[in-house]
């Protein structure tokens, strides 16, 4: 991470476990500065904390519990758990503050910390710089007294409260019955509640990425390495498949014939049959910068439209909340139904295009493409140190290519805010033409890092 006087990336504080930013000191220290500034009011605060399943989560979680505890805050420990469950509890148990432990899609050696204000939202710019402030400047004459410190506790059958609120996003009267379904849960988050979901839904399942130990979230399973997936969707003859990533907030799918939808052909799915139900709001959805011109073609021919963010669910969710929209999200499959979530939720959109099979009665491969996508290619280069994208044969690099692609095309170079690389995306009608246009790109970009 490269942004070294700031905590906070594009979602919540990420980086390598007992490394800073994550480490136990640091961790303490959020806590605290989290607590002080949502500690108000005579009641008795309270925070809500859950965690996927990485090893780092024993370091962190009681390195903020401490943390909370010593502001006065009661804290809520619910354990393994989707990071929208974390949202929706935070929300309906009144909570001050949510928490989620997680790096999303990163490898195990990673970990995060997502804050979620008391409306299941994730925080804003002003609140996250708050919070720094009072890490930068010290807490030690803002602890609680001794009379008034916070007390831990468990909360029990929080699978149920979650596996509950997921089934009444699916319409009234339907099942899944006679369905076939893969569910790749990444040995993460959701690899308990999200097979029962399905199963009580009346799907026959198939579970895979179920056996977390620590260490092999995200590792050759989830929405970051699809192919398990698509492979156990033609093992087993299923009708669906459904990859998530290590908290659960994303998924890509995979139809009858074990080929791969993306979150742009999702999104579009649902923004037609809600447009259709009445039920669309804002006109059309928002995405990403990364989201597919195609898409943009597609619901513009279809009387809808398209708007674009930055890349992050935060500033999707912030631009729908302004604007009136309920559906948004990104192409990576992190979609946001805000008719029944505040943020994205793998499983919840997964069931929503569970729902327009059941309702059509139609295939998975005949109903999930909606559109023709342009060729576009999306290549990172990881670099150690300095700021290559500001040299200047980068930057005449860059000028060359969105020459070479034209009005046709599309180029978008972007520093991570998750990991040190810079992803480079381009698009356009000539396949030949994205990928070396990608490829010399990236080659300057590694030389100018070098």
């Amino acid at each position: 991470m490269k942004k070294k006087n700031k905590l906070f990336g594009t979602d919540g504080i990420r980086g390598p476990a007992n490394r800073e930013p994550m480490t136990a000191e640091t961790a303490l220290k959020v806590g605290m500065a989290a607590g002080l500034h949502f500690r108000h009011g005579r009641h008795r605060n309270r925070v809500l904390i859950g965690k996927d399943t990485r090893l780092s989560g024993y370091l962190l979680e009681p390195a903020l519990t401490a943390g909370f505890i010593s502001m006065g805050m009661d804290v809520i420990l619910v354990g393994p758990m989707p990071t929208p469950a974390i949202a929706m509890l935070t929300r309906s148990m009144r909570c001050d503050l949510g928490v989620m432990l997680s790096a999303s899609h990163n490898p195990f050696e990673d970990n995060g910390i997502k804050l979620f204000g008391p409306d299941g939202y994730k925080l804003s710019d002003k609140v996250e710089r708050a919070i720094e402030g009072h890490v930068a400047n010290g807490m030690g004459s803002k602890l609680s007294a001794s009379s008034e410190i916070g007390r831990a506790r468990r909360l029990e059958d929080v699978q149920g409260r979650y596996t509950e609120f997921v089934k009444h996003t699916f319409p009234k009267g339907r099942t899944l019955d006679g369905l076939r379904v893969v569910i790749d849960c990444a040995n993460g988050a959701a690899y308990k509640v999200a097979p029962e979901v399905l199963w009580e839904l009346g799907a026959e399942v198939f579970p895979i990425g179920v056996t977390p130990d620590g260490i092999n979230i995200n590792r050759k399973c989830g929405s970051t390495a699809p192919e398990a997936m698509c492979d156990a969707v033609i093992e087993y003859r299923a009708d669906f498949g459904i990859a998530l990533d290590g908290d659960a907030d994303r998924a890509l799918i995979a139809d009858e014939t074990g080929k791969l939808i993306d979150g742009d052909q999702l999104m579009a799915l649902i923004a037609r049959h809600w447009a259709a139900s009445g039920q669309l709001k804002g006109g059309g959805l928002v995405a990403t910068v990364m989201s597919n011109l195609g898409l943009e073609r597609y619901l513009n021919a279809s009387g809808l439209r398209l708007e674009r963010t930055r890349v992050g669910d935060r500033y999707v969710v912030e631009h729908m909340r302004e604007h009136g929209f309920n559906v948004g999200g990104e192409q990576s499959g992190h979609i946001i139904l805000s008719d029944y979530i505040t943020t994205g939720d793998g499983l919840i959109s997964a069931l929503q295009v569970l729902a327009v099979i059941v309702e059509t009665g139609r295939r998975a491969s005949e109903v999930c493409r909606v559109f023709e996508p342009l060729p576009q290619l999306l290549k990172n280069v990881r670099y150690e140190d300095g700021r290559p994208l500001e040299s200047e044969i980068v930057i005449q690099a860059i000028a060359e290519g969105e020459k070479r692609l034209g009005e046709n095309g599309r180029l978008l170079i972007r520093e991570s805010g998750t990991e040190p690389v810079i992803r480079v995306m381009a698009e356009g009608e000539d396949e030949d033409l994205v990928g070396a246009v990608v490829d010399e790109i990236c080659g300057v970009i590694r030389s100018a890092a070098a």
